[in-house]
């Protein structure tokens, strides 16, 4: 089965200590393969091996102190 790999917007994020806690908490989600933080554009690629419920990836980076935009 192939790989899932989703963009999503992270607000608050200013710094290299935001991307280290970001992508820390994200790769604890199971399933999770890969993380990219893109500090400039605020936004977090996550591949993983099946698609992954978007409250999850909500509770990861809450944890780590940020929030999920809003999409739409």
């Amino acid at each position: 089965m192939a790989d899932t790999t989703t963009t999503y917007a992270v607000t608050g994020m200013s710094c290299q200590h935001c991307v280290d806690a970001v992508t820390a908490e994200v790769e604890r989600i199971s399933g999770v393969e890969q993380v990219q933080v893109d500090l400039p554009s605020g936004t977090v690629t996550v591949t993983s091996t099946s698609p992954l419920a978007l409250e999850v990836v909500r509770a990861a980076v809450d944890e780590a102190g940020y929030d999920l935009a809003d999409e739409g």
